[in-house]
């Protein structure tokens, strides 16, 4: 059964010039800021302050703050179910590669950073609101997110992402604003300062379904934490121009989609509780529709009821029912 799903890779430069192919989800990070008629210059300002953020943090031999830029390699997955050619888009991911202008190298940065999946979509915005429709109180369906989780690790496992990518992934998303996040006195050079949330949430166990950790850390110069979901070791399987090139690139996504959380004007402290409605803060000059974004990921969970759930059901039940991790 398992020799029926087939990967493909394909990936294209974020650059300012890009634009969203029509596999692309919409509300992907980058891909909103690639529309309208503002998108070059959002795209030349994001990439822009990807740049200052890394040279900020790798700091050592580079005193005028311009030894580094980063380029962004968009990684989309398809998906060949039963062997037909007919493909669907299963995950899509950023690569980073480093520019050392000093030394003329070009130096692989870590895959995954943004996280993007159709079935992800379908997973919290059909299949979890249809099951609560009917419930007393908010619940979770049994077996919630184990097929996409098994996909994923699927993916990851496969000869295809063997061949492509040298280390596995890192997915690094925004702190959860109804969490309380405290202080520890772990200290990473790169990572920041270590944050323990009082809690687990519904994200954290879909991504452990996916195979991995989380931990939180609050990068020098940052103002909140951000979420790093990994396998393996964290502070020791990368290297510090890899963190950086995540920590720059991710943490630039949230400035512009989260400025109350990461363009605050004051800096996270002992006990930290995001605020969505936090007034104190500044905005970036990219421009950013929020409420499209969430209106999207409802139509991009139905595309994939139709177009993957449904059509293949019976197959990728028993398929997830024989996999095993």
């Amino acid at each position: 059964m398992n020799k029926e799903f087939t990967f493909t890779i394909k990936s294209i430069s974020l650059d300012e010039n890009y634009h969203p192919s029509d596999n692309t989800r919409i509300t992907t990070n980058f891909a909103n800021l690639a529309r309208g008629s503002h998108r070059q210059a959002n795209l030349r300002n994001a990439l822009k302050m990807i740049d200052n953020s890394f040279n900020a943090l790798a700091n050592w031999d580079n005193t005028k703050g311009d030894r580094y830029s980063v380029e962004l390699e968009i990684v989309s997955v398809n998906m060949d179910i039963e062997g037909s050619g007919q493909t669907f888009p299963s995950i899509e991911i950023l690569k980073t590669h480093i520019i050392d202008h000093k030394t003329n190298k070009r130096i692989e940065g870590i895959v995954g950073n943004n996280f993007s999946s159709y079935v992800r979509d379908y997973d919290f915005s059909v299949l979890l609101q249809q099951y609560n429709k009917d419930q007393p109180k908010f619940s979770i369906p049994d077996n919630f997110g184990e097929l996409h989780g098994k996909l994923f690790q699927y993916f990851v496992n496969s000869q295809v992402y063997k061949e492509n990518f040298k280390k596995l992934p890192v997915i690094c998303l925004s702190v959860s604003d109804n969490k309380t996040y405290h202080r520890t006195e772990n200290q990473h050079p790169v990572l920041g300062v270590e944050y323990l949330p009082n809690e687990s949430s519904l994200t954290e166990q879909y991504f452990k379904k996916m195979g991995l950790q989380v931990r939180y850390f609050m990068p020098p110069n940052s103002v909140a934490p951000l979420a790093f979901f990994f396998f393996g070791d964290l502070l020791n399987d990368y290297t510090s121009l890899e963190l950086i090139s995540t920590i720059s690139t991710m943490e630039t996504f949230q400035k512009i989609y989260r400025p109350e959380i990461y363009n605050a004007n004051a800096a996270a402290g002992t006990s930290y509780k995001p605020n969505l409605k936090n007034l104190d803060h500044s905005l970036t000059q990219i421009v950013y529709d929020r409420e499209e974004r969430s209106r999207l990921a409802s139509e991009q969970g139905k595309f994939a009821e139709e177009h993957f759930i449904k059509p293949h059901q019976n197959v990728l039940d028993k398929w997830s029912q024989s996999y095993a991790l």
